[in-house]
């Protein structure tokens, strides 16, 4: 006999085994919907559309967010998934194009599957006036993939042009000549997604947006900016650092839900002394096959493609075994062909398949129908993409289950017994540096070869006439002295032969990169490009390098040449790279110290670092299985650093010797690298941390932060302003942890950071709590 949903949460709660490893239940109540009338403005013929669409009325956002748009308000709409943010800019944008047929959009969407659906759904609506308007409304995707012959017609008449930031950056800004009649109507730029644009890609992607407004400016035309957000912290101030405009914030969501049960659950330990837990992709398995078995249909998010791979061969597994067809449970990843990704779509939304297995290709808004379950397998890294999978179950009003699977890393223990940091308001904030030298230096190169610069002329100028750069003009006269730029009269041309954009990456600092090569059968392929300080760390000899879920062995590292050459395996273990690092402060920008001589600040630092050994830690238990040396050259890095020093006699204070002082300092190093990124909503590749038990800058005891991109990009200074929220949460995570001395968990492998790490860790914790 088949159960309910609701019969499922029942049996769960009275199963014991189940119940002690939850660690929270939240049950989120339902909500009605709260409507608004449509504003007066909007034109009949556009209503008439929308009635057939069977839109009759407009949540409370959509119509605050329509009206803004309407009388040309910038804004960010931050409202929960499936809640209507697409009508939020759709309907402005298709009543523009009505009332004036010259008026063009431009939409910027991360990624070409959600730019693909949300063209569809747009020529739904617009299919729709075929019979009310004497013109036809086109909308066209414009990305790598569009073929050449299509591309003329969309330069001249694409009236919505849908892309993404990379594309927008070398394909359409450095010839905007032929986009004339986009630039010269261009009334509306949607940014959707925009906590996708944090750290040097946010950063790079602000800086496309200050040329974008450059190229607008010189045709006449100022667009009202819409953007999107998922839950963040800062959504506000992210969008005006983005597009340099003051924005209207709207995060009242209007729309229904029904109840929505949210599960924590961390798998038992099956090794005390090791912090070892159940596998969580077993444990994953398991619960998913109870949901599955009984035709409650449910989507499971992994981390990677061989998980994803992995679990929908034991789902498979389960169904043969229940005597159920396997092909109702299907994968959804990256390297499934476009037709086969629409043709899972469609089975998920008519309900034919049972169950989909996904990365997180599947986490933003694709239109994949009403699941009533989400299975979150390992944390996905933030609480908004967490968020966003999580919604991904109980798009209608009808009861919705998510249950998070922790996994054993640092990170996702602290989020499972800490579950109010996720569920109180967020705490992650999307932090850019759109003047991060090395990003200017490029984008001023584009802006040049787009147009040239008046000899007054301040970059990143916004629309009301707020002054942009004040070193625009000795970065323009750095890059005459470069070759690159001529001044003739009160212009700056750009004079080189090269053409900037196609060598400048919008998700790397650094401008030489190392090129990644696949060797494995039939043909040799480039399957990407990391930047020199990256690639010490992840594609040296013999390193497992991850890349899009698939695991590639490095064969040869060529550091003269800057390249890379992998092949494809399957392991069960990645590795981890040591550096040994010298850093030197350069300049503080900021600092304070307390009455017993504990100090913090950030400031300017060359870090000297040379990758010497790396580990071999297995998935999902952490463990060190073995180790290797690395022979590379040092390399120097001019970048931003947080510093946190305690008393010179902190060890006679606390009754230690220096050695067990280090081990402590290695421990709550080893925590600050993986609770961090929960803060700034970052990657742990995105900062290193070095302790050290006598700083040679302050002659004390000291931990450092620093950025691993060259010039930084903000991370510090946030650092800076919110580090007693981390060291609390460090603390959380050590005092929570069931080892007895150390583990992969908390402070690191007991044999690597010593017997007495941890209890001096929560030692140094607890007296920088109150200091």
């Amino acid at each position: 006999m088949k159960l309910t949903l609701e019969q499922i949460i029942d049996r769960l709660r009275r199963n014991e085994a189940f119940m002690s490893c939850v660690t929270a239940w939240q049950e989120i109540p339902a909500k009605d919907p709260e409507y608004a009338e449509f504003p007066a403005q909007l034109d009949e013929r556009l209503l008439t559309a929308l009635h057939k669409h069977g839109i009759h009325k407009l949540y409370t956002h959509q119509a605050k967010a329509i009206d803004q748009a309407l009388n040309k308000k910038d804004s960010v709409i931050v409202t929960p998934t499936a809640s209507g943010k697409t009508l939020c800019y759709n309907i402005p944008i298709l009543h523009s194009v009505i009332q004036t047929q010259e008026s063009r959009a431009l939409y910027l969407f991360p990624t070409k599957a959600l730019a693909q659906d949300q063209v569809h759904e747009l020529q739904r609506i617009i299919e729709l006036f075929s019979e009310t308007i004497p013109f036809s409304i086109k909308s066209y995707t414009f990305d790598g993939d569009t073929p050449v012959s299509a591309r003329k017609a969309i330069k001249s008449s694409g009236h919505i042009v849908v892309t993404n930031p990379d594309m927008l950056h070398t394909g359409i800004l450095p010839h905007h000549t032929q986009w004339v009649k986009l630039f010269e109507n261009l009334h509306y730029v949607v940014i959707d997604e925009i906590h996708h644009y944090r750290g040097i890609f946010g950063s790079h992607v602000a800086n496309v947006l200050r040329r974008l407004k450059r190229v607008c400016q010189f045709y006449g035309s100022r667009p009202t900016f819409i953007c999107c957000s998922a839950t963040i912290a800062n959504p506000a101030e992210l969008a005006e650092q983005l597009t340099g405009e003051s924005v209207t914030l709207i995060d009242k969501s209007g729309a229904p839900h029904g109840k929505k049960h949210f599960i924590f659950y961390n798998p038992p330990v099956v090794n005390k002394e090791l912090g070892i837990r159940r596998s969580y992709i077993k444990e994953t398995q398991r619960i998913a096959a109870d949901f599955v078995a009984n035709d409650v249909q449910t989507i499971v998010f992994a981390r990677s493609r061989m998980n994803v791979e992995i679990l929908l061969t034991y789902l498979k597994d389960t169904m043969r075994r229940l005597g159920k067809p396997a092909i109702k449970i299907r994968g959804y990843r990256g390297g499934y062909l476009p037709l086969e990704r629409r043709e899972i779509e469609k089975g998920l939304r008519d309900g034919l398949i049972m169950g989909v297995v996904s990365t997180n290709a599947l986490e933003l808004g694709i239109d994949i129908g009403q699941l009533q379950i989400s299975i979150i397998a390992g944390y996905p890294g933030t609480i908004s993409s967490t968020l966003q999978q999580s919604g991904r179950a109980g798009r209608r009003q009808e009861t919705s289950l998510s249950i998070f699977v922790s996994s054993s890393s640092p990170l996702d223990q602290y989020i499972v017994n800490n579950p109010h940091y996720f569920f109180e308001k967020s705490p992650e904030s999307g932090i850019i540096d759109k003047d991060n030298l090395l990003a200017l230096l490029s984008h001023i190169k584009c802006a040049a070869f787009e147009l040239p610069f008046a000899a007054d002329e301040r970059f990143g100028s916004n629309f009301t006439g707020s002054s942009g750069l004040d070193s625009t003009q000795e970065i323009l006269l750095y890059l005459e002295e470069s070759g690159v730029l001529h001044r003739s009269g009160d212009k700056w041309h750009w004079m080189a032969e090269t053409y900037p954009a196609e060598s400048i990456n919008l998700r790397s600092a650094a401008e030489e990169n190392v090129v990644i090569i696949d060797k494995t059968k039939p043909q040799e392929k480039v399957i990407g490009e990391i930047d020199l300080f990256a690639a010490q760390l992840m594609v040296h000899d013999e390193a497992i390098y991850l890349h899009e879920g698939k695991q590639y062995y490095v064969d040869k590292l060529d550091w003269q040449r800057r390249q890379a050459y992998v092949h494809g395996v399957q392991v069960d273990h990645y590795t981890d790279a040591q550096l040994k690092s010298d850093l030197k402060v350069l300049e503080v920008f900021q600092s304070t110290d307390t009455e017993n001589d504990f100090t913090r600040g950030y400031g300017e630092v060359v870090v000297t670092s040379v990758a010497t050994m790396y580990k071999k830690v297995k998935f999902q238990t952490h463990e060190n299985i073995g180790w290797g040396k690395i022979h590379l050259p040092e390399l120097e890095l001019h970048t931003m650093a947080f510093w946190y020093a305690f008393p010179p006699n902190i060890h006679q204070i606390m009754q230690l010797n220096k050695e067990e002082l280090g081990d402590g300092l290695k421990g709550i190093a080893h925590l600050f690298k993986n609770i961090v990124p929960l803060f700034i909503m970052g990657d742990r590749n995105d900062i290193a941390v070095l302790p050290m038990v006598r700083s040679p800058f302050s002659e004390k005891p000291s931990v450092y932060i620093w950025e691993q991109y060259p010039g930084g990009i903000g991370l510090s200074k946030k650092l800076f302003h919110s580090f007693d929220n981390i060291i609390a949460a460090a603390h959380d995570a050590l005092e929570t942890c069931a080892c007895s001395a150390g583990c992969p968990s908390c402070v690191g492998p007991q044999l690597e950071v010593g017997e007495k790490s941890k209890k001096v860790a929560q030692s140094l914790l607890q007296i920088m709590k109150s200091n």
